[in-house]
């Protein structure tokens, strides 16, 4: 067995277990009895964002990485676009299992497709004809959203060093996902520290796509932990189908759509 499990299942038991009294503040219920030390963990991370993530993003985006807010058909292929391209691309067999774990066989099968499709005639997933060619799209999921699905809590809010935003029920499933992906199980050592790479210069050309964005929020903000946690609980809801967490059980019951 994976030695990584038995860590993930505990820390999914902790996010199930743990009670703490979540309040509305802006609006959204938030969970979060670790402020004080995620405070630090944010401090942390926005000075190794000011001093050398951001700068690299800001080279990556010089170099072709600011093609829109996401990666479309026809964008300009460069290195930096055939970079992420790759990292992406080993990020999909993940994502197919995952699908299957949460039931949903038409996510996994299409992200099977486009694994297979984009490994083969695009060379490794340098390229993305399975976009580009036959329209086939990425469905994203990860293992907290199985948990969701499964209906483990969400539990506490995190902010991890390095990583950022994530609750309980997320950093577990990002141990899992780490332990189960297929990939993993193939590969050998230096392969991968090779896909991780790609990984990690993939989340780099993010950065640079959502640069402005972000820089507006962690240096613009008065409070840039309370505004990184507002925003990111918000989406993370919304991509999950959980915006009921965002009622104020003593207001109006009224559900906060972040894309309004």
């Amino acid at each position: 067995m994976n030695p990584l499990l038995p860590i993930a299942l505990l820390a999914v038991l902790t996010a199930a277990g743990c009670a703490s009294d979540p309040q509305m503040r802006d609006g959204v219920l938030i969970d979060d009895p670790y402020e004080a030390a995620n405070r630090r963990v944010h401090a942390f991370n926005k000075g190794v964002d000011a001093h050398v993530v951001g700068p690299v993003a800001n080279r990556l985006k010089g170099d072709g990485a600011d093609a829109g807010p996401a990666p479309q058909p026809g964008d300009p292929i460069g290195p930096v676009r055939m970079m992420a391209n790759a990292g992406r691309n080993l990020s999909l067999p993940g994502k197919a299992l995952n699908g299957l774990l949460q039931g949903r066989p038409g996510n996994a099968g299409m992200n099977a497709l486009r694994f297979a499709t984009n490994t083969t005639v695009g060379l490794g997933g340098l390229f993305d004809p399975a976009a580009d060619s036959f329209g086939w799209t990425e469905r994203d999921t990860d293992f907290g959203e199985t948990l969701a699905v499964w209906g483990a809590p969400e539990g506490a809010y995190l902010e991890l060093p390095l990583i950022g935003p994530s609750t309980l029920r997320d950093t577990a499933g990002r141990v899992v996902d780490i332990a189960i992906d297929p990939l993993g199980q193939v590969l050998d050592a230096p392969e991968r520290r090779a896909a991780f790479a790609l990984r990690v210069g993939a989340k780099a050309t993010d950065r640079a796509r959502f640069g402005d964005t972000i820089d507006g929020i962690l240096q613009g903000s008065a409070d840039s932990y309370a505004q990184t946690r507002l925003i990111w609980l918000m989406n993370r809801r919304h991509e999950l189908g959980e915006e009921s967490a965002d009622i104020d059980p003593y207001g109006d019951d009224a559900v906060i759509d972040p894309y309004e």
